[in-house]
């Protein structure tokens, strides 16, 4: 019939689809908050073995997350049995997920009170019956946690854990209140894997040298065989070519590998058996392994695998043999087929090449799951289907009737979708190239990249790109994600465009766009500059000759007032923050005053040290490093302006080279004005009925701030620079609420959802950028105006919220395809309560014109403000 030919249909294209899809989870990309932060997970799934009081109740330990109910933390009854970890905070997942890292707080109380957690312990369950103690690759179970209350420390689980249910269990301590907030990163397990079963790892003697495969971090039972757990075999991590080292510092030889010697097999195969949390459709299985043939490990000679939906094995296994044995003894990758066939615990016996057999990672590719009817996501190997292979009147848990009509109907079905499937792939490639080559010619041929590195806890330096003549400047972006590891990434160029239908009617307008954008924003190596973390490479060419004729020539064309400072009068008072190649420390300077002048009056006093923030350039950088660090301080010596974030001077006489700036006691805007508005909020009733006046003169200050940073813009556009990261964030508070610009290279862990990774790589800050910049890579002046108006937006609702708090890292992207097609549809920043309707309507609505051309300059900007206020 008609509806049985569109069943077998919809399965073949699902079961094609999900043949493409990868099944590997990359712990290093699996780092997404879970919803503790952001509210996805409701209060009903937040519970706790006891509460201090109903203002410390379980619901109110979402990390960061204050809806200025409670006293903003969970707090366990402290007259429950001190010195355990008896007393714990649940979380409910509602499914299972691969979690990586966890975050943890002390008490908000409108930053009253000194309660947070010093250490805990983390339980986890996958069916909320059977609970597992989570410890580290070396065992350890206690978690070192918080030291004071307001900062967030990140702690990765290594090993990472699959997991429904997870318990937060602080040390109780009897002197001291223990509250905490937390939140969990990961991403859905959908795999559907929730245990395996193999034998117990053997030792090896390698020439005097003890050897253990067993699987150290398996969490579930261990007696003589390992069943109904997870472990090695699926943390995410492969092992090195060489076994008897591993990627964990300090671990015994062959840790990475779970592997076993024939000896201990009279059959000649392993038995791993693989359960799964329902039925699904198998498409391959890939193991991880060893074949270091000098040492007797080689890869398995054959798999057979058998088959479970119900109680009983079938009958009729799959076996694959490995083509061809492999001249390297580099660990790899084997991909097992297996058939399509559905099944909810599978049984492989791997038969043995050599004496040993060595595995790190199995990971399984399968299709829609026989069980699941409902559309979902499709990560990690899973595809869930909207059909399933059966007729409308079927079960649908059932699977499909065997009659001989049936399946000769599926097989020519499968044969003509497939053929027309191919046709239209091949005709859509001709018409797509034809589309993009003119443009992919004029704008998408340099393949740049983009470095931002490790972002931490700091207050840092004023970072600015220098434009060229037109102001332009280049950038990338792609797919997004929240917390992301300490290290340096590279980034490709964007082609989030290529996605945008329209494209091929723009695309010769857009491609000349592009090209101008790439004409500016470039550094000697061919790679953008966008508020690169750390030393950044400016646009200014390289200076030929040695680093010490750098040095030597360092103020040309620079501020002759810019002096050497003698590094005997600098004394370190704290770390703010580091990053890949420099540090950022806060100093006191002795004689600062006199050695600047009268010119350059600081406040305090003269013969006081005054408190400054020094960055110093680490002894084994690179010279490129050190060439850009020189090239930073000639950029940020010309640069004199009230509302910028002044360089007061240098050392560079030895290393390690230091610039020292000034310090801005109040902090970033962002937090000032935070706590501004726990002051509006907490100041009674009795303050907000006090009339207008007070709104009024509230709405001026907020102003007066906006002006001052609209002021610090003007001077930057009339120097042709372009900041590329305008927001609150990267604005400093001094006395008397002095606001200066600068710009957060190594910025706090506070600030990391202001930035979203792009494919496990850079990051940039997408809910203040203009759509130009998102999807074209274009950052001029006009780029800056955009971000200006979400700056002010921020600082009218008080930072009450993130820009766009209302949709998703994905939704934000897709708003910028709204700009770009100009239909109408685009969404805007709503107006903030306290702003009035000219500032908004006037204002904020024109640096956010389509037309980049028709947005205001900042000398419009500061005059419109000025009058205003």
């Amino acid at each position: 019939s008609v509806m049985e030919v569109k069943l077998n249909l919809c399965c073949v294209f699902f079961i094609l689809t999900a043949a493409t899809v990868k099944a590997q989870v990359n712990p290093e990309m699996c780092r997404y908050p879970l919803g503790m932060t952001g509210g996805q997970i409701q209060d009903e799934d937040i519970s706790a073995s006891s509460q201090w009081s109903e203002s410390t109740a379980a619901r109110f330990g979402r990390l960061d997350f204050d809806t200025g109910d409670g006293d903003g933390a969970w707090c366990p009854d402290i007259m429950s049995e001190p010195g355990g970890f008896k007393e714990y905070l649940q979380v409910d997942l509602r499914s299972l997920h691969f979690i990586t890292l966890v975050g943890t707080q002390g008490r908000h109380a409108d930053g009253m009170g000194n309660e947070f957690a010093q250490r805990y312990r983390i339980k986890y369950s996958r069916d909320g019956s059977s609970w597992v103690g989570w410890h580290d690759r070396m065992g350890n179970q206690v978690i070192e946690g918080n030291k004071n209350t307001y900062d967030v420390v990140l702690k990765d689980l290594e090993p990472p854990i699959v997991a429904r249910f997870v318990r937060f269990m602080p040390v109780i301590d009897p002197s001291l209140i223990v509250c905490m907030r937390v939140e969990l990163y990961g991403c859905e397990w959908l795999d559907g894997l929730v245990s395996y079963s193999i034998p117990d790892g053997h030792q090896m003697i390698y020439r005097g040298l003890d050897v253990f495969f067993n699987d150290s971090v398996y969490d579930g039972a261990t007696a003589q065989r390992l069943t109904k757990g997870l472990g090695q075999l699926t943390d995410g991590t492969w092992g090195l070519d060489d076994f008897l080292h591993s990627h964990v510092p300090g671990a015994w030889p062959g840790y990475d590998y779970v592997g076993w010697s024939n000896k201990t097999f009279p059959k000649g195969y392993v038995e791993v058996v693989f359960d799964f949390d329902h039925i699904h459709n198998f498409t391959s299985m890939k193991v991880h392994c060893s074949n270091m043939f000098s040492r007797g490990v080689r890869l398995f000679r054959q798999a057979t695998c058998f088959f479970r939906s119900e109680s009983e094995w079938e009958p009729d296994p799959m076996t694959f043999r490995p083509s061809a044995e492999p001249l390297s003894q580099s660990a790899r990758f084997v991909t097992v087929p297996l058939g399509d066939r559905t099944a909810s615990s599978i049984k492989c016996r791997f038969h043995f090449s050599d004496q040993w057999l060595l595995f790190s990672e199995v990971a399984f590719q399968s299709g829609s799951a026989v069980y699941n009817t409902s559309l979902g996501p499709h990560k990690h190997g899973q595809l869930f289907s909207t059909c399933s292979c059966a007729s409308s009147g079927d079960d649908p848990t059932h699977k499909v009737d065997d009659s001989n009509t049936r399946i000769l109907i599926g097989c020519l079905v499968a044969i003509i979708a497939i053929l027309l499937t191919i046709i239209v792939i091949i005709l859509w490639r001709q018409v797509w190239q034809k589309m993009l080559e003119k443009a992919s010619r004029r704008w998408l041929d340099d393949e740049l990249t983009a470095r931002l590195a490790v972002q931490t806890q700091a207050f840092s330096f004023l970072r600015f790109s220098q434009s060229s003549e037109d102001g332009s400047g280049s950038g990338s972006i792609s797919t997004y994600e929240r917390i992301y590891p300490a290290s340096a990434d590279y980034q490709e160029p964007s082609r989030l465009i290529r996605k945008l239908p329209e494209f091929a009617e723009c695309a010769e307008h857009l491609g000349k766009e592009g090209a101008e954008g790439r004409r500016a924003g470039v550094g000697s190596d061919g790679a953008p500059h966008y508020a690169e973390a750390d030393i950044i490479s400016l646009q200014e060419s390289s200076d030929s000759g040695s680093i010490t004729a750098i040095n030597t020539n360092l103020f040309a064309g620079s501020d002759s007032t810019l002096r050497e400072f003698p590094r005997e009068k600098l004394t370190f008072k704290e770390k703010l923050g580091e990053g890949q190649f420099g540090e950022v420390h806060l100093c006191e300077a002795e004689d600062m005053q006199n050695f600047l002048g009268e010119d350059t009056l600081m406040e305090g006093s003269s013969k006081s040290p005054l408190l400054v923030a020094v960055k110093m350039l680490r002894e084994d950088a690179n010279k490129n490093a050190r060439n850009d660090f020189l090239k930073e301080i000639r950029i940020m010596s010309r640069l004199r302006d009230p509302n910028i974030v002044r360089l007061l001077a240098v050392c560079v006489d030895t290393d390690p080279l230091c610039m020292i700036t000034e310090y801005m006691e109040n902090g970033d805007l962002n937090q000032f004005l935070c706590s501004l508005r726990l002051k509006t909020l907490t100041g009674g009733e009795a303050d907000q009925q006090e009339g207008s006046n007070e709104t009024i003169s509230h709405s001026v200050k907020l102003l007066g701030m906006a002006v001052q940073i609209a002021s610090g813009m003007k001077y930057l556009s009339s120097l042709n620079f372009v900041h590329r990261d305008l927001a609150t964030r990267n604005c400093l508070v001094g006395k008397n609420d002095t606001i200066k610009i600068a710009d957060f290279g190594m910025s706090r862990n506070l600030y990391r959802g202001d930035y979203f990774r792009i494919q496990g790589r850079a990051v940039l800050p997408i809910r203040w950028m203009s759509w130009e910049s998102i999807l074209l890579g274009k950052f001029t002046m006009a780029s800056d105006v955009w971000a200006f108006g979400v700056t002010l937006w921020e600082i009218l609702t008080l930072c009450k919220e993130q820009p766009y708090s209302q949709l998703s890292d994905e939704q934000v992207i897709e708003n910028t395809g709204e700009f770009f097609r100009n239909q109408g549809k685009q969404v805007y920043l709503p107006q903030p309560q306290c702003c009035p309707d000219r500032i908004y309507g006037d204002l904020m609505l024109s640096c956010w014109r389509r037309n980049a051309k028709e947005r205001p300059s900042f000398q419009e900007i500061h005059a419109q403000l000025t009058e205003s206020r």
